[in-house]
């Protein structure tokens, strides 16, 4: 067994040891989820300590001018906040295994950039992304930054408080949405929407055909901060076991898919990536 020298508890070490052992030599695909950005400061949904969250639907979001405008009152007022996380060490750990040719890219279920900012290159947004808002009528896409200066402009009463309570996905829950003027698109007057998936609705073929796509051409998978009870995640698991691929899960709490992992580590992912990263030789 590899041995590694870290700050970590002795069982953790002699995991993270055993994923080297298991992962060494092989080019891995990796699926994130919300746990690789706690450490950036934005809370996940279904960790320890996360509170109990209610996420607009997709039907809601569509059908509901009062939806709508509670939508994006509570996404300005985590904007700043969230646009404002930076990559943390699991982040960056993952772009090093992409540099070194050591990981074939990152499958997220995060929408809040991390990784692209880490340096990782190739990375699938399964869900989305909020950098972008685009328009469902004619199809113009903005830039969120851009979008957040107008809505200022829109609605000058707005304070942004310093300390505000974000939610996973940058939202925060409004005490009020009086007056708010809901944001339209600059172009035609139609309805602006987040390049986000919401819950309720599907996430794209084509996207999801990349995910499988990076898959197919690894030989192991390492799944880092997910609980894996979206099922997209658990698809992705099972198209690696299919082809008997190891699969080691790094996740503080459990996990839908531990009993089919080759191995699972029960750490933050900022540490064992880390770990993982600076124990995995380079490929012969």
């Amino acid at each position: 067994m590899t041995t590694i020298a870290t700050g970590m508890d002795a069982r953790t070490t002699d995991a993270v040891a055993l994923a080297i052992d298991t992962l060494a030599g092989r080019r891995i695909a990796v699926l994130t989820g919300a746990g690789v950005s706690t450490d950036s400061g934005i809370p996940d949904y279904r960790g320890a300590g996360a509170p109990v969250r209610t996420p607009m639907t997709v039907e809601q979001f569509l059908s509901s001018d009062a939806s709508r405008r509670r939508y994006w009152v509570g996404s300005h007022l985590g904007w700043k906040a969230f646009a404002a996380a930076e990559p943390n060490p699991g982040h960056r750990a993952l772009a090093d295994l992409e540099a070194r040719g050591l990981a074939t890219g990152v499958v997220t279920q995060n929408v809040d950039g991390l990784h692209v900012r880490a340096g990782s290159r190739r990375v699938v947004e399964l869900h989305g992304t909020m950098r972008r808002v685009f328009c469902t009528h004619c199809g113009q896409v903005f830039d969120r930054r851009d979008l957040a200066a107008r809505v200022e402009d829109d609605n000058p009463w707005i304070r942004v408080p310093e300390n505000v309570p974000l939610g996973p996905d940058g939202d925060v829950l409004p005490e009020s949405t009086d007056g708010f003027r809901i944001p339209d698109c600059s172009v035609c007057g139609g309805m602006l929407k987040p390049d986000v998936v919401f819950f309720g609705e599907f996430i794209p073929a084509e996207k999801f055909r990349e995910a499988e796509q990076l898959v197919h051409t690894s030989d192991a998978l390492i799944v880092a901060g997910s609980s894996l009870v979206v099922n997209s995640g658990i698809r992705l698991l099972e198209r690696a076991r299919r082809r008997r691929l190891p699969v080691v899960i790094v996740n503080r709490g459990a996990t839908r898919a531990d009993a089919r992992a080759t191995l699972k580590i029960d750490a933050g992912t900022s540490e064992v990536l880390r770990a993982l990263a600076d124990g995995l030789p380079p490929l012969s």
